[in-house]
């Protein structure tokens, strides 16, 4: 997950980033963090927490300049610690740099022993740092050069934003397994963030993807220039559309909500309920579910309602104190569940213990039924390209049947999409990257040689 902003030739850049990180603060609530440069320096704010407690009117004052790049940071892996929060900044030979990171490098362990082999001293657990002490190594004489360099000695997916004094460069992987969008600010500059709903808060207007492999380098009083660096094998992340992306954002050219309205037509021919009501789970499943109850032309209803203002609790990690977490979070309408046959549709089920906790709770509030339908494939094998999949082992999916599910989740019945059913809702055009779904890791990596990174 994770999310980057990279606003270039605006003299309200910080501002503008700053906005652009609330739009996406759904990609990482753990920290965030601003970087601004103004030709001559750059400046920075970072910490954990949320876009609007971290940042207030006098970190504007601080953060001058005509070029700012932001990050909100969902962690896969790495401490609970500012140092562990983007931009990265470092001063090197050829002055300052700051870099932000959406993805997960494959090779990272490998890298980064490399590195320290040759005496690189790292301060964080994070892919990142990775990234930085490459260009810092680099022999090349030129920052372009120089990125170019470390590109050539990493593997993975990742959206990159580099900034240095002057100027900004964009990378956006081979593959594209990461969304990245490029747009035009009303009163002047440009902006790259990795969601459209950014550019909707900020009033720029969508001028199109950034293209897998591609680089584009952004100088003052000159077009951005595109460089493609490597020949594109696109394969965007099917989850982006499933579960990450804010249903108001266009990806390739595709509306999430759209798709996952489609998602849930084709569940509904594909795993039918014979049920009195549809609900979702909220709030990821809200489209599905819609397309699952027009499909099968059963009533809909918002019949959980999620508590949006829960955030960490300080409890010991007991089954009750998981228990009573999803109380808190989930609350069910009894008057329109009770003595109903009801199908409850989720984005996703991973380890399949917060199923269990909705189902129970259904049951609770007088459900006669709760048959459990996923707008998704099973997921049998973790990802190693930026979502935080737990071990193969983990997986419910990957160890038993819908039937054994249901019974262990105390459901009476599981189905979930097919492979083919979520091809045909994202639309055929595209090759995706599914290996959540079918272990194909193609940019590297393994279900067992690898454990996830930072991303």
């Amino acid at each position: 997950m994770c999310a980057v902003v990279g606003v270039f030739g605006n003299k309200n850049a910080s501002k503008i980033a700053y906005y652009a990180l609330f739009a996406m603060q759904h990609r990482g609530q753990e920290s965030t963090g601003i970087s601004a440069a103004d030709g001559e320096k750059i400046t920075l704010i970072k910490k954990r927490g949320l876009v609007t407690e971290v940042f207030n009117e006098e970190s504007f004052e601080i953060l001058k300049g005509d070029c700012a790049i932001g990050h909100n940071r969902y962690s896969t892996a790495g401490k609970d610690s500012v140092l562990d929060a983007q931009p990265v900044f470092a001063r090197y030979k050829l002055g300052e740099i700051s870099v932000a990171h959406n993805g997960n490098l494959v090779n990272k362990d490998e890298v980064r022993a490399q590195l320290i082999e040759n005496g690189a001293i790292f301060q964080t657990f994070m892919d990142t740092e990775n990234i930085v002490h490459l260009i810092a190594k680099s022999k090349k004489d030129k920052l372009i050069d120089r990125i170019e360099d470390m590109l050539s000695k990493i593997k993975g997916a990742y959206c990159l934003i580099i900034q240095s004094r002057s100027k900004m460069f964009v990378i956006r992987d081979r593959h594209g397994i990461r969304p990245l969008s490029l747009g035009k600010l009303p009163d002047g500059g440009y902006i790259v963030a990795s969601e459209t709903c950014a550019f909707d808060l900020v009033g720029a207007n969508f001028i199109r993807d950034v293209r897998p492999g591609e680089m584009l380098i952004f100088e003052k009083d000159k077009e951005p220039i595109s460089k493609q660096l490597f020949e594109p094998d696109y394969r965007p992340c099917a989850f982006e559309y499933i579960y990450f992306a804010r249903p108001d954002s266009i990806i390739d050219g595709k509306n999430v909500y759209e798709r996952r309205v489609r998602m849930g037509l084709n569940l509904a021919k594909e795993q039918p309920a014979d049920v009195d009501l549809v609900l979702p789970v909220p709030d990821s499943g809200v489209a599905a579910a819609m397309g699952y109850a027009r499909g099968l032309n059963i009533p809909f209803e918002m019949a959980i309602v999620r508590n949006h203002y829960v955030g960490r609790t300080f409890i010991e990690p007991t089954q009750r104190a998981r228990d009573l977490k999803v109380k808190m979070k989930l609350s069910p309408i009894k008057y329109l569940i009770k003595d109903k046959r009801v199908a409850i549709i989720d984005d996703s089920l991973v380890r399949g213990t917060t199923s269990k906790q909705i189902v129970k709770m259904l049951k609770e509030a007088g459900a006669k039924e709760v048959h459990m339908r996923i707008a998704a494939p099973e997921i049998k094998f973790p990802c190693r390209y930026g979502i935080d999949t737990p071990t193969k082992e983990e997986l419910i999916s990957s160890k038993m049947t819908p039937n054994e599910i249901a019974k262990f989740i105390g459901a009476d019945s599981v189905g979930f999409l097919s492979i083919d059913g979520l091809v045909d809702a994202l639309g055929r055009d595209r090759r995706y990257s599914l290996v959540s779904f079918d272990g194909d890791y193609f940019a590297g990596g393994s279900a067992e040689s690898l454990s996830c990174s930072e991303c």
